[in-house]
């Protein structure tokens, strides 16, 4: 859904030593989605009415729009089929442990032979053998020479930052100096001020780099205080996700900020409400859920 999810995930994996299926994610992640859904809906239906009950010929504008189109292309089809292929190999191993349990030899041996890593890749190498029409592949290297790589690199970066703050110490001495500002009943202190960092950095700097920076250093700490580390984890990789007040936090707010019907004010005005009931949300979630994936 968003990169803080895999960076988040990357570290709990690497740190703690578990591993979140497809479907052990979305126990978590698909009630806070729907919670904050509801409540968006709810806040932008009562202080944010548009005016106007229909948009007439909109209908007949997106028929007309869709008639340009056409039959599928080649290029088209073959890129649905890696979509696919790709979604269903992320999927599978999440299958595989309801239906055999997370015990079973065959689910280990899938897991290990196609982590979400290979998945994309196989994916990815797909678009460069299937057929794009015209005798051309459905990629080309000069197309794909033109994707954004220092947002890949970005997240790379990032995790390579957060592995290295553990093998040289960093985050221990972190998590060792931040732990006396905490009360000594901690559990639920450090969850809310992981939380709480996590959409303030949010807010200040890139979702991605928020990730990367907070969640290793508050499993630093949950490990340093004898807290719950995977707790902390999962709402810092969550409410990483939550900067709604300004534009630089996600590339979805620097475009609806960019097309200048939306001041600055306004945003985080109602950005503000999001961020703190979004961070409520993410608290009680992962209290309630976490006992139920261990």
């Amino acid at each position: 859904g968003t990169p803080p999810n895999v960076i988040g995930l990357a570290f709990i994996r690497e740190q703690l030593g578990i591993d979140f299926s497809f479907f052990k994610w979305c126990i978590i992640g698909v009630p806070t989605a729907l919670a904050l859904f509801l409540f968006i809906f709810c806040v932008l239906n009562h202080f944010c009415r548009a005016g106007v009950a229909n948009l007439d010929g909109a209908q007949e504008l997106i028929a007309s729009e869709r008639a340009k189109l056409g039959p599928w292309t080649a290029g088209q089809r073959s890129t649905a089929a890696a979509f696919l292929l790709t979604a269903a190999l992320w999927v599978a191993p999440g299958v595989l442990a309801l239906v055999l349990g997370e015990k079973d030899p065959a689910y280990e041996r899938f897991k290990d032979l196609l982590p979400e890593g290979v998945a994309a890749l196989v994916g990815a190498m797909l678009l460069f053998v299937l057929p794009g029409g015209a005798g051309r592949r459905a990629m080309t290297w000069p197309e794909a020479a033109k994707i954004d790589w220092g947002v890949v690199l970005l997240y790379g970066g990032g995790l390579a930052l957060g592995d290295l703050s553990f093998k040289t110490g960093l985050a221990e001495h972190l998590g060792w100096t931040l732990t006396g500002w905490l009360p000594e009943d901690s559990t639920w202190g450090l969850l809310i001020a992981g939380t709480l960092i996590a959409v303030l950095c949010s807010e200040l700097t890139s979702n991605t780099a928020s990730a990367a920076m907070i969640v290793p250093v508050v499993i630093a700490i949950a490990q340093a205080s004898g807290g719950d580390a995977l707790e902390v984890a999962l709402a810092a990789t969550m409410a990483a996700s939550l900067g709604f007040m300004m534009p630089v936090s996600t590339p979805c707010n620097a475009i609806v900020y960019g097309s200048g019907y939306i001041p600055l004010s306004r945003m985080m005005r109602y950005g503000l409400l999001l961020d703190i009931f979004g961070a409520g949300v993410v608290i009680l979630a992962v209290k309630f859920f976490v006992p139920l994936l261990r």
